[in-house]
């Protein structure tokens, strides 16, 4: 799609948190003022539940799919050792990323301006990352602009073993039987879903390589690190994994 046919994104604050918009008042990231670097948002909280069961190895690098306002990448950058790299299809996005959201790239973290499925799709991204972060959103913030088994076939071609994917869905929304019946082709019973969030998203973990064992108090005791180091809600995971649902 050319740059002059894209959504363009717009701006707005609140109680001192600056919110990105698609000229709609669906949120489609945010960041707070006085810590940028902290996840304003559940559900972006939810996408590093993946921490629980990998652990962040500075030789090993934190791919994603989608921009947005730029909190997971300021988070992981400030917060983890590894390399990152995001894709995002709008040149208006990462102009304003940079301008108003307090995203600059520089040695660990690369910004590249491509449409999602032709990246992760590409030969030289096969094996290449240990998490894939994935929230591609439409205008409307509901439903996922790529959700096709051949995007998550490709999106698990591009991690390594052990690696995770991390996805963002709507559990209300209609696209949501068939993302997970997508995701199940090609993770198979090697999936977890988070318990939904008022806002209505799901995160949805996909699991790649051997499989990965612990018992509750080792699952307890990673939380509490998570919590103490990374400031992530992760004993309220922990507490809620018996519960979660397995594909």
């Amino acid at each position: 799609m050319k740059p002059d046919l894209m959504d363009a994104p717009t701006v707005s604050e609140q109680d001192g948190i600056r919110y990105l918009h698609f000229d709609s008042p669906w949120i489609q990231g945010a960041m707070s003022l006085k810590k940028p670097s902290a996840l304003a948002l559940a559900y972006t909280q939810q996408m590093m539940a993946w921490l629980l069961f990998l652990a962040p190895d500075a030789d090993r690098k934190i791919g994603q799919l989608g921009l947005g306002a730029g909190s997971l990448a300021r988070y992981c950058r400030k917060h983890l050792p590894n390399e990152q790299v995001v894709v995002e299809r709008n040149p208006a996005v990462i102009q304003l990323c940079q301008h108003y959201f307090r995203l600059s790239p520089d040695s660990r973290l690369t910004v590249i301006e491509d449409e999602a499925q032709h990246w992760v799709s590409q030969p030289e991204q096969r094996e290449s990352l240990a998490v894939l972060m994935v929230d591609l959103y439409d205008t409307q913030a509901q439903g996922p602009v790529c959700d096709s088994l051949d995007f998550y076939q490709a999106c698990a071609d591009s991690l390594e073993a052990p690696g995770i994917l991390s996805v963002n869905l709507f559990g209300h929304h209609h696209s949501f039987t068939d993302n997970l019946n997508h995701l199940q082709t090609v993770f198979g019973e090697r999936l977890l879903i988070l318990p939904p969030l008022p806002e209505g998203n799901q995160i949805v973990l996909g699991f790649k390589g051997p499989a990965i064992r612990f018992d509750r108090r080792e699952l307890f005791d990673r939380a509490d690190r998570l919590a103490t180091h990374y400031d992530l809600p992760a004993r309220r995971w922990a507490r809620a994994i018996g519960k979660v649902t397995a594909i």
